[in-house]
């Protein structure tokens, strides 16, 4: 996007939000550089310089812009469809990979050399992976400095910095204004949030956006003490690298309302991109519906509600664990099987807000799981066990560095593994915009009332003029049954269910 230049010029004249995250504009008069729907008045064309990533403005020696504080757009869609090693890269550079494990540990997971990696990288996002990292590194401070009353040194140290000096270097030189000049900015606004490990913040997405299937779909399908509805805000524990947190979301027309409370704040980056991944808030409606309503079919549902998102997961192997427990059987019973997973094998937390009680358990800790506890026909026990010992062994990687078309052939080697399964895990777990559930009695169902193939070969050849966003179409599709999983919860939908 940002070597196209007369598309890019058109997109800031027009203050064009859709392309915001897509690329950055460096004004080469002021040292600034701004997302393109900045609502200052447009710079002269030939002072306009495109860049690919806030890092790579931040490389050539431009500070982000005060008005429309581009470090804080939503991220590119770029890397939600695609999943060669640069996406793949940049997916683990934003879960904080870098800042805990290093360039060299960002190597190792992909299986490529440093220097491979910095290539490419460079090549096409204008910066390597310690500048990516760093710039990441700046906006966690900037919300920390903004959102908590913590002092800079802790900020500091929270954010990833080595020293508090490279701390205060970073912030100046990124956004012009010392950390406590950055404070009392944001104390105008309101003061912080109280509470040593909370912070609130916003999520920014692009519109349109409807959350009904999204935040119905999570919570319909949630999981007791793992997962709630409360004060109109999804609830939910996270598993993160410095100790547990808990993510309370809220849907708004624009954007999402987020608040987390951490164990450590240095899990902030790492949990604020999991609930980005969670709601697809990285995703780009204008090009998804316009792919869709090229279909006469389809294209009455896009009309009717546009913006749907794919209701993703904020962990991988919890998801793939939860789709074979719902194998056959009804949502209620998928939620009880879950809980009585999560209270058995799972890490408690504590919730003085509401009903959470525990982290869904990792694989490796199912793996101590007595199968004869399990109130499931015995080829399921087969397949669950099958599935948590290849996640805890590390044979089935599933995560933000996984191969999507790997990770396929590696679930449907596993006993139990049919097409329907796979592809769930697919388009929730790993993210895949293309997975397509042509074998899904929701989705045959409405193709059979909207005048589509109902037989899973035929409509998966239909489909092809969907691609690559055919997760979405089963969203559309999804959307025409009235199951609570197409519905926004109301305001008083009982937190859980009880647990039998």
């Amino acid at each position: 996007m940002h070597s196209d230049r007369e598309r890019c010029v058109r997109a800031v004249q027009s203050r064009d939000a859709r392309f915001d995250g897509w690329f950055f504009t460096a004004v080469t008069t002021t040292g600034i550089y701004c997302r393109p729907s900045c609502p200052a008045v447009p710079p002269r064309p030939e002072h306009m310089r495109f860049l690919p990533s806030a890092a790579a403005c931040q490389q050539a020696g431009f500070r982000a812009c005060k008005r429309c504080r581009p470090d804080t757009s939503p991220g590119s869609p770029e890397w939600n469809h695609r999943a060669d090693l640069v996406a793949r890269a940049m997916r683990l550079v934003a879960d904080g990979v870098v800042d805990r494990e290093g360039v060299p540990g960002l190597a190792r997971r992909l299986g490529y050399s440093d220097r491979q990696i910095e290539r490419q990288l460079r090549a096409e996002l204008g910066a390597g992976p310690l500048a990516l990292a760093r710039a990441q590194r700046a906006q966690t401070a900037r919300l920390l400095v903004e959102t908590t009353a913590l002092s800079m040194a802790d900020v500091a140290f929270a954010a990833g910095f080595a020293s508090v000096r490279s701390f205060n270097d970073t912030v100046r030189e990124v956004f012009a204004l010392t950390p406590t000049a950055l404070r009392t900015r944001a104390a105008r606004s309101g003061p912080p949030v109280a509470g040593a490990g909370t912070v609130a913040l916003r999520l920014p997405l692009r519109t349109p956006f409807t959350p009904d299937n999204l935040f119905g779909h999570l919570v319909a399908t949630a999981v007791p003490g793992v997962e709630e509805w409360r004060g109109g805000a999804y609830r939910r524990t996270l598993r993160l690298p410095h100790g547990p947190g808990i993510a309370a979301l809220t849907p708004r027309t624009d954007r999402i309302d987020c608040r987390l409370t951490l164990h450590d704040l240095r899990d902030l980056p790492t949990a604020i991109n999991r609930c980005r991944r969670a709601l697809d808030l990285d995703a780009d409606p204008e090009a998804v519906d316009a792919a869709l309503s090229t279909d006469p079919l389809l294209a009455p549902l896009v009309r009717k509600a546009p913006g749907r998102r794919v209701p993703r997961t904020a962990d991988e192997a919890e998801f793939a664990v939860r789709a074979v427990l719902g194998q056959q059987v009804s949502t209620a019973a998928a939620r009880t099987h879950a809980a009585r997973l999560a209270a058995a094998y799972g890490e408690p937390v504590e919730d003085p807000e509401g009903g959470l009680t525990h982290v869904f358990p990792s694989p490796e800790a199912l793996t101590g799981l007595d199968p004869e506890t399990l109130a499931m026909p015995r080829t399921r026990r087969a397949t669950l066990l099958g599935l948590v010992g290849a996640l805890a062994d590390g044979s089935l990687p599933l995560g933000l560095d996984s191969d999507w078309e790997g990770a396929r052939a590696r679930l449907g080697a596993l006993p139990g593994f049919g097409p329907w399964t796979v592809e769930i895990i697919a388009m929730r777990a790993l993210g895949d915009p293309d997975a397509f559930l042509a074998s899904d009695l929701g989705v045959r169902r409405a193709a059979s009332a909207l005048g589509l193939p109902a037989t899973p070969g035929a409509l998966t050849r239909r489909a092809a003029a969907w691609r690559p966003w055919r997760a979405y179409a089963v969203q559309y599709l999804w959307a025409t049954d009235d199951h609570p999983v197409n519905l926004m919860p109301r305001e008083d939908t009982p937190h859980d269910v009880p647990v039998v």
